[in-house]
């Protein structure tokens, strides 16, 4: 577009008109800002424009250098400075529209040096930026304190911790830090992407949406939170329904983390794991349709645990290399066999470190059906414990019925077993 644009006009014109627009789109979003508020406020369409039109101007006399830019960017900082020591003795308020205005200077000088995408981004992301201030503002206090923190530990895990591990493996076993790390951060962002949809949502979510974003997040504990729930408020079908529902997110959550690792498996996997999983949604759903003959609604979901603990990302990567020299010797000893005996152990603790281990030894130390049994087998082993957890927590009904639905998914989990036994 702007090379069409470029060579229908000259060369300045088509930087001038390129720099009036993008500079018009931040100077329109203050004046409707303006005309909202019986407060002072900096500039508006006209003021906007002539500031990225001075950045310009300014780019275009030093010839690109620095130092005259600077000295506009400095002029252009000084009145600004003087709105808002004007508007802090006036009405109050913050300093986003003259830090916009800097904004709007440095477009102008952006498009001289024919850095367009960088000056349209920049205008873009300003204008966004404004214009977003109450729902940024009320996401702030959806999210509540400590946020800040936990997307600081998730920084740690991803942009700080992984790049410094070696890409190589090690030992006999063919250990490789970086891809064990790689692991944790995947779960780990998955998990993180949950609970801060669950945060999102706390106050206005039930039990079925709850019951999905659990999923995601960890099917067990969504299980034991929701048969908890269910001891004090009666309401059988709707909690046994959405601790089908939840199961049923948790083969799509499999899915999703065997498919980044290991394609070969996924591509095994992907049908039957994706027909278990509409299958019980689709029937969690359908029980909490159900009455109960109770008239008062059930409360709101609960609220997950932070995921991004350092201390449980270490403990996960720990058990991941366990696992997976278990995998690896109970394949060289027991065969076949041992791999399904763990499997079938595992689902009564987190299947994931035992599951990522068999998507990094599938093909190379285990045969891949094996792989895919065993992940078959530990699925349906967890979702049979998941039931026990429910009867033992839940009222009698919800107890009773959500032990028999996760009984039937755990038995239809293993119906892949036909086809996978190599």
């Amino acid at each position: 577009m702007l090379t069409t644009l470029f060579q229908a006009v000259p060369t300045d014109a088509a930087k001038l008109l390129l720099v009036l627009f993008l500079s018009f789109l931040i100077g329109m979003e203050r004046e409707e800002h303006k005309a909202g508020s019986d407060r002072y406020a900096f500039g508006g369409v006209r003021t906007f424009p002539l500031i990225g039109l001075v950045g310009y101007a300014m780019a275009v006399l030093g010839n690109g250098r620095l130092l005259p830019v600077t000295a506009g960017f400095a002029v252009i900082a000084a009145f600004l400075l003087l709105s808002y020591w004007h508007k802090l003795t006036t009405s109050g308020g913050g300093v986003t529209t003259e830090i916009s205005g800097l904004a709007t200077y440095l477009v102008g000088a952006l498009v001289y040096a024919e850095h367009f995408w960088l000056a349209t981004a920049l205008s873009v992301a300003s204008a966004l930026l404004l214009e977003l201030k109450p729902v940024l503002e009320s996401l702030t206090k959806r999210l509540g304190e400590g946020e800040l923190f936990t997307f600081t530990k998730f920084l740690l895990l991803t942009a700080v911790i992984l790049p410094l591990l070696p890409d190589t493996e090690i030992g006999p076993f063919h250990i490789n830090p970086f891809h064990t790390w790689l692991i944790v951060v995947a779960v780990s962002t998955l998990s993180y992407g949950s609970y801060v949809l669950h945060r999102l949502t706390r106050g206005s979510g039930g039990v079925l949406l709850t019951a999905v974003l659990g999923g995601a997040y960890s099917s067990t504990v969504t299980t034991v939170a929701l048969a908890r729930r269910a001891a004090t408020e009666d309401h059988p079908p709707l909690f046994a329904g959405g601790i089908l529902i939840a199961s049923g997110i948790m083969y799509l959550r499999l899915m999703a983390l065997v498919a980044l690792f290991n394609r070969q498996l996924a591509g095994l996997l992907g049908p039957s794991f994706l027909a278990l999983a509409g299958l019980a949604a689709g029937a969690g759903w359908l029980w909490s349709r159900r009455p109960d003959g109770r008239t008062t609604p059930a409360a709101h979901g609960f609220q997950p645990a932070n995921p991004l603990e350092l201390r449980a990302a270490v403990g996960f990567a720990l058990l991941f290399l366990l696992l997976v020299v278990a995998t690896h010797e109970a394949v060289v000893y027991l065969g076949q066999a041992g791999v399904y005996g763990l499997a079938a152990l595992m689902g009564v603790t987190d299947v994931d470190p035992f599951i990522m281990g068999l998507t990094q030894s599938a093909a190379v130390a285990t045969p891949l059906h094996v792989a895919a049994a065993g992940i078959v087998i530990a699925a349906a082993s967890n979702n049979l414990v998941k039931g026990v957890y429910a009867f033992a927590l839940a009222d009698r009904r919800t107890g009773r019925q959500s032990f028999g639905l996760l009984l039937g998914l755990a038995v239809l989990g293993l119906l892949p077993l036909i086809w996978l036994r190599g």
